[in-house]
Protein backbone atom coordinates (compact mmCIF):
# COMPACT_ATOMS: atom_id res chain seq x y z
CA UNK A 1 0.00 0.00 0.00
CA UNK A 2 2.61 2.68 0.90
CA UNK A 3 4.30 2.56 -2.43
CA UNK A 4 0.27 3.89 -3.64
CA UNK A 5 1.18 6.90 -1.11
CA UNK A 6 2.97 9.66 -2.34
CA UNK A 7 3.13 13.37 -0.72
CA UNK A 8 3.70 16.93 -2.37
CA UNK A 9 4.27 20.32 -1.13
CA UNK A 10 2.96 23.78 -2.72
CA UNK A 11 5.05 26.47 -1.56
CA UNK A 12 3.49 28.01 1.39
CA UNK A 13 5.13 25.39 3.96
CA UNK A 14 7.80 22.99 2.40
CA UNK A 15 9.91 22.68 5.51
CA UNK A 16 6.34 20.75 7.36
CA UNK A 17 5.95 18.53 4.28
CA UNK A 18 9.56 17.62 4.71
CA UNK A 19 9.24 16.64 8.41
CA UNK A 20 5.89 14.51 7.58
CA UNK A 21 7.91 12.55 5.16
CA UNK A 22 10.74 11.91 7.27
CA UNK A 23 8.36 10.35 10.34
CA UNK A 24 6.89 8.60 7.92
CA UNK A 25 10.20 7.57 6.43
CA UNK A 26 8.75 8.74 2.34
CA UNK A 27 10.92 10.81 0.32
CA UNK A 28 9.08 14.10 -0.78
CA UNK A 29 7.28 13.93 -4.57
CA UNK A 30 8.67 15.97 -7.33
CA UNK A 31 6.47 18.97 -8.61
CA UNK A 32 7.57 21.59 -10.81
CA UNK A 33 5.99 25.04 -9.70
CA UNK A 34 7.08 28.38 -11.36
CA UNK A 35 5.32 31.81 -12.09
CA UNK A 36 5.33 33.13 -15.80
CA UNK A 37 6.16 36.28 -16.68
CA UNK A 38 2.54 37.22 -16.60
CA UNK A 39 2.18 36.12 -13.04
CA UNK A 40 0.11 32.73 -14.15
CA UNK A 41 1.16 29.72 -12.00
CA UNK A 42 2.34 26.52 -13.80
CA UNK A 43 2.61 23.24 -12.32
CA UNK A 44 4.13 19.84 -13.51
CA UNK A 45 3.96 16.62 -11.74
CA UNK A 46 7.08 14.74 -12.10
CA UNK A 47 6.83 11.38 -11.48
CA UNK A 48 4.20 9.26 -12.15
CA UNK A 49 0.54 8.98 -9.90
CA UNK A 50 -1.48 6.47 -11.60
CA UNK A 51 -4.08 5.04 -9.18
CA UNK A 52 -2.17 6.47 -6.09
CA UNK A 53 -3.44 8.37 -2.70
CA UNK A 54 -1.70 11.80 -3.01
CA UNK A 55 -1.32 13.85 -0.09
CA UNK A 56 -0.47 17.70 -0.65
CA UNK A 57 0.93 19.56 2.05
CA UNK A 58 -0.47 23.79 1.71
CA UNK A 59 -1.09 25.56 4.83
CA UNK A 60 -2.85 29.25 4.48
CA UNK A 61 -0.36 31.40 4.94
CA UNK A 62 0.86 35.04 3.01
CA UNK A 63 0.29 35.28 0.20
CA UNK A 64 -2.87 33.48 1.19
CA UNK A 65 -4.44 33.27 -2.38
CA UNK A 66 -1.61 32.93 -4.19
CA UNK A 67 -1.22 29.66 -2.28
CA UNK A 68 -4.74 28.53 -2.71
CA UNK A 69 -4.56 28.89 -6.56
CA UNK A 70 -1.18 26.79 -6.50
CA UNK A 71 -3.13 24.78 -4.15
CA UNK A 72 -6.21 24.25 -7.12
CA UNK A 73 -3.44 23.28 -9.70
CA UNK A 74 -1.39 20.81 -7.92
CA UNK A 75 -5.15 19.23 -7.36
CA UNK A 76 -6.14 19.60 -10.64
CA UNK A 77 -2.71 18.61 -12.44
CA UNK A 78 -2.91 15.02 -9.87
CA UNK A 79 -6.49 14.40 -10.85
CA UNK A 80 -5.62 14.47 -14.70
CA UNK A 81 -2.72 12.75 -14.01
CA UNK A 82 -5.14 9.89 -12.74
CA UNK A 83 -4.62 9.83 -8.79
CA UNK A 84 -7.18 7.77 -7.01
CA UNK A 85 -7.55 10.15 -4.18
CA UNK A 86 -6.44 14.00 -3.20
CA UNK A 87 -6.14 14.80 0.14
CA UNK A 88 -5.03 18.21 1.35
CA UNK A 89 -3.14 18.78 3.91
CA UNK A 90 -4.35 22.34 5.18
CA UNK A 91 -2.66 22.54 8.95
CA UNK A 92 -4.05 26.07 9.07
CA UNK A 93 -7.76 26.09 7.09
CA UNK A 94 -7.72 29.77 4.86
CA UNK A 95 -10.56 31.78 5.96
CA UNK A 96 -11.99 30.30 8.73
CA UNK A 97 -13.00 32.93 10.31
CA UNK A 98 -15.63 33.96 7.64
CA UNK A 99 -17.79 31.05 8.73
CA UNK A 100 -21.25 33.44 9.02
CA UNK A 101 -22.72 35.95 7.79
CA UNK A 102 -22.94 38.12 10.84
CA UNK A 103 -23.15 41.57 9.12
CA UNK A 104 -24.96 42.98 5.86
CA UNK A 105 -24.31 41.66 1.99
CA UNK A 106 -20.92 39.97 2.99
CA UNK A 107 -19.74 36.13 2.21
CA UNK A 108 -19.22 33.27 3.86
CA UNK A 109 -15.76 32.61 2.56
CA UNK A 110 -15.10 29.64 5.04
CA UNK A 111 -18.08 27.92 2.88
CA UNK A 112 -16.69 29.22 -0.55
CA UNK A 113 -13.33 27.64 0.15
CA UNK A 114 -15.30 24.33 0.96
CA UNK A 115 -16.88 24.46 -2.38
CA UNK A 116 -13.65 25.20 -4.40
CA UNK A 117 -11.47 22.36 -2.38
CA UNK A 118 -14.27 19.68 -3.86
CA UNK A 119 -14.80 21.25 -7.11
CA UNK A 120 -11.16 21.03 -7.38
CA UNK A 121 -11.05 17.50 -6.52
CA UNK A 122 -10.08 16.80 -3.11
CA UNK A 123 -11.38 13.81 -1.91
CA UNK A 124 -10.28 14.29 1.84
CA UNK A 125 -9.05 17.30 4.07
CA UNK A 126 -7.07 17.01 7.33
CA UNK A 127 -6.56 20.46 9.36
CA UNK A 128 -5.96 21.44 12.49
CA UNK A 129 -7.90 23.35 15.06
CA UNK A 130 -10.69 25.53 13.27
CA UNK A 131 -11.58 28.75 14.40
CA UNK A 132 -15.31 27.23 13.84
CA UNK A 133 -15.64 23.35 14.10
CA UNK A 134 -19.13 23.79 11.95
CA UNK A 135 -17.13 24.43 8.98
CA UNK A 136 -16.38 20.33 8.38
CA UNK A 137 -20.22 20.80 8.02
CA UNK A 138 -19.36 22.97 5.05
CA UNK A 139 -18.31 20.07 3.44
CA UNK A 140 -19.86 16.97 1.41
CA UNK A 141 -16.38 15.00 1.48
CA UNK A 142 -14.55 13.60 4.95
CA UNK A 143 -12.82 16.25 7.08
CA UNK A 144 -10.28 15.54 9.79
CA UNK A 145 -10.07 18.31 12.32
CA UNK A 146 -6.88 17.47 14.31
CA UNK A 147 -6.38 19.21 17.68
CA UNK A 148 -2.82 20.87 19.20
CA UNK A 149 -3.73 20.89 22.61
CA UNK A 150 -1.73 16.98 23.29
CA UNK A 151 1.53 18.60 21.93
CA UNK A 152 0.64 22.30 23.92
CA UNK A 153 0.21 20.21 26.81
CA UNK A 154 2.63 17.59 26.50
CA UNK A 155 5.17 20.96 26.29
CA UNK A 156 3.90 22.41 30.22
CA UNK A 157 3.76 18.86 31.75
CA UNK A 158 7.57 19.17 30.38
CA UNK A 159 8.68 22.03 32.43
CA UNK A 160 6.68 21.29 35.19
CA UNK A 161 4.79 24.27 35.81
CA UNK A 162 2.66 24.28 38.74
CA UNK A 163 -0.22 26.10 39.88
CA UNK A 164 -1.77 26.38 37.10
CA UNK A 165 -5.46 27.68 35.15
CA UNK A 166 -6.38 27.36 31.57
CA UNK A 167 -7.73 30.47 30.42
CA UNK A 168 -10.34 30.24 27.27
CA UNK A 169 -9.54 34.17 25.77
CA UNK A 170 -13.57 33.92 24.75
CA UNK A 171 -17.26 31.83 25.03
CA UNK A 172 -15.96 30.23 21.66
CA UNK A 173 -12.89 28.83 22.87
CA UNK A 174 -13.88 27.11 25.96
CA UNK A 175 -14.43 23.65 24.43
CA UNK A 176 -11.03 23.90 22.97
CA UNK A 177 -9.28 24.87 26.19
CA UNK A 178 -11.38 22.26 28.60
CA UNK A 179 -9.81 19.69 26.29
CA UNK A 180 -6.16 21.52 27.00
CA UNK A 181 -7.05 21.68 30.42
CA UNK A 182 -8.03 17.89 30.52
CA UNK A 183 -4.59 16.95 29.27
CA UNK A 184 -3.17 19.14 32.11
CA UNK A 185 -5.56 18.07 34.70
CA UNK A 186 -6.14 21.93 35.73
CA UNK A 187 -9.27 24.45 36.07
CA UNK A 188 -10.86 26.19 33.55
CA UNK A 189 -11.29 29.94 33.29
CA UNK A 190 -13.04 31.86 30.72
CA UNK A 191 -13.49 35.47 29.80
CA UNK A 192 -16.22 37.18 28.49
CA UNK A 193 -14.81 39.25 25.70
CA UNK A 194 -16.05 41.55 22.85
CA UNK A 195 -15.09 41.45 19.60
CA UNK A 196 -15.13 45.12 17.62
CA UNK A 197 -15.72 45.23 14.01
CA UNK A 198 -13.24 43.75 11.54
CA UNK A 199 -10.65 45.81 13.39
CA UNK A 200 -8.72 43.16 15.50
CA UNK A 201 -9.91 45.11 18.62
CA UNK A 202 -11.59 43.97 21.66
CA UNK A 203 -12.62 44.27 25.07
CA UNK A 204 -12.62 42.02 28.48
CA UNK A 205 -16.07 42.26 29.90
CA UNK A 206 -16.08 39.90 32.92
CA UNK A 207 -13.43 36.81 34.21
CA UNK A 208 -15.70 33.39 35.29
CA UNK A 209 -13.02 31.58 37.13
CA UNK A 210 -9.98 31.82 39.95
CA UNK A 211 -6.90 32.99 38.11
CA UNK A 212 -5.74 34.82 41.93
CA UNK A 213 -1.94 33.52 42.45
CA UNK A 214 -1.93 31.12 39.62
CA UNK A 215 -0.02 30.40 36.68
CA UNK A 216 -2.67 31.24 33.69
CA UNK A 217 -1.99 29.62 30.18
CA UNK A 218 -4.19 31.75 27.52
CA UNK A 219 -5.27 29.24 24.85
CA UNK A 220 -6.48 29.82 21.41
CA UNK A 221 -6.35 28.29 17.82
CA UNK A 222 -4.86 31.83 16.41
CA UNK A 223 -3.59 34.77 17.21
CA UNK A 224 -2.78 37.82 14.58
CA UNK A 225 -1.56 41.03 15.66
CA UNK A 226 -2.13 39.83 19.26
CA UNK A 227 -4.27 42.90 20.67
CA UNK A 228 -7.23 40.57 21.74
CA UNK A 229 -4.23 38.61 24.15
CA UNK A 230 -2.56 41.15 25.56
CA UNK A 231 -5.86 42.77 26.70
CA UNK A 232 -6.44 39.46 27.93
CA UNK A 233 -3.36 39.27 30.17
CA UNK A 234 -4.14 42.68 31.65
CA UNK A 235 -7.51 41.32 32.93
CA UNK A 236 -5.81 38.10 34.15
CA UNK A 237 -3.10 40.45 35.84
CA UNK A 238 -5.85 43.21 37.57
CA UNK A 239 -7.36 39.33 38.99
CA UNK A 240 -4.23 38.05 40.34
CA UNK A 241 -2.08 35.57 37.94
CA UNK A 242 1.03 35.15 38.85
CA UNK A 243 2.83 34.67 35.44
CA UNK A 244 1.26 34.43 31.93
CA UNK A 245 1.93 32.42 29.35
CA UNK A 246 0.08 31.87 25.66
CA UNK A 247 -0.33 28.57 23.77
CA UNK A 248 -1.68 29.40 20.09
CA UNK A 249 -2.29 27.03 17.03
CA UNK A 250 -1.59 29.29 14.42
CA UNK A 251 0.69 32.22 15.09
CA UNK A 252 0.31 34.48 12.47
CA UNK A 253 1.77 37.42 13.74
CA UNK A 254 0.86 40.25 11.87
CA UNK A 255 1.66 43.83 12.34
CA UNK A 256 3.73 44.52 15.42
CA UNK A 257 2.50 41.32 17.07
CA UNK A 258 5.65 40.01 17.76
CA UNK A 259 7.16 43.57 19.00
CA UNK A 260 4.12 43.71 21.00
CA UNK A 261 4.85 40.65 22.82
CA UNK A 262 8.56 41.87 22.82
CA UNK A 263 7.46 44.40 25.44
CA UNK A 264 4.52 42.20 27.14
CA UNK A 265 5.49 40.30 30.77
CA UNK A 266 4.13 37.20 29.00
CA UNK A 267 6.41 34.59 30.10
CA UNK A 268 6.31 32.56 26.87
CA UNK A 269 4.38 32.57 23.71
CA UNK A 270 4.15 28.68 22.29
CA UNK A 271 3.22 28.61 18.98
CA UNK A 272 3.01 25.38 17.12
CA UNK A 273 4.36 25.02 12.94
CA UNK A 274 1.13 25.15 11.10
CA UNK A 275 2.36 27.89 9.30
CA UNK A 276 5.86 28.90 9.12
CA UNK A 277 7.37 31.50 12.04
CA UNK A 278 10.06 33.13 10.03
CA UNK A 279 13.51 32.92 12.10
CA UNK A 280 13.36 37.33 12.52
CA UNK A 281 10.19 36.52 14.31
CA UNK A 282 11.40 34.18 16.98
CA UNK A 283 12.46 36.09 19.72
CA UNK A 284 13.68 34.58 22.86
CA UNK A 285 9.42 34.51 24.42
CA UNK A 286 8.52 32.22 21.56
CA UNK A 287 8.38 29.10 21.19
CA UNK A 288 7.62 26.39 18.12
CA UNK A 289 6.19 23.20 18.79
CA UNK A 290 6.05 20.70 15.59
CA UNK A 291 3.15 19.31 14.35
CA UNK A 292 4.62 16.70 11.65
CA UNK A 293 4.23 13.49 13.65
CA UNK A 294 0.37 14.46 14.06
CA UNK A 295 -0.09 15.09 10.42
CA UNK A 296 2.32 12.30 9.63
CA UNK A 297 0.30 9.78 11.50
CA UNK A 298 -2.91 10.59 10.16
CA UNK A 299 -1.57 10.06 7.07
CA UNK A 300 -0.45 6.83 8.11
CA UNK A 301 -3.86 5.68 9.23
CA UNK A 302 -5.60 7.37 6.40
CA UNK A 303 -3.28 5.21 4.00
CA UNK A 304 -3.44 2.12 6.37
CA UNK A 305 -7.54 1.98 6.47
CA UNK A 306 -6.95 2.27 10.36
CA UNK A 307 -9.03 4.78 13.09
CA UNK A 308 -7.21 8.42 13.22
CA UNK A 309 -9.70 9.33 16.02
CA UNK A 310 -7.30 8.56 18.97
CA UNK A 311 -4.94 11.22 17.29
CA UNK A 312 -7.72 13.85 18.27
CA UNK A 313 -7.02 13.61 22.04
CA UNK A 314 -3.56 11.70 22.60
Amino acid sequence: MRNRLKIFSGTAHPSLAKDICDYLDLPLSKLQSQKFSNDNTFIKIEENVRQCDCFVVQSSCPPVNDGLIELFIIMDALMRASARSITVVMPYFAYSRSDKKDQPRIAITAKLMANLLQTAGASRVITMDLHAEQIQGFFDIPVDQLQAAPVHGAYFKEIGLKDVVAVAPDAGSAKRTRLFAHQLRVPLAILDKRRGDNDDTSEVLHLIGDVDGKNAIIYDDEISTGGSMLNVMEALQANGARKIYGAVTHGILCGNAVEGFRDSSIEALVLTDTVPIPEEKRISKIRVLSVARLFGEAIRRINDGTSISALFTL
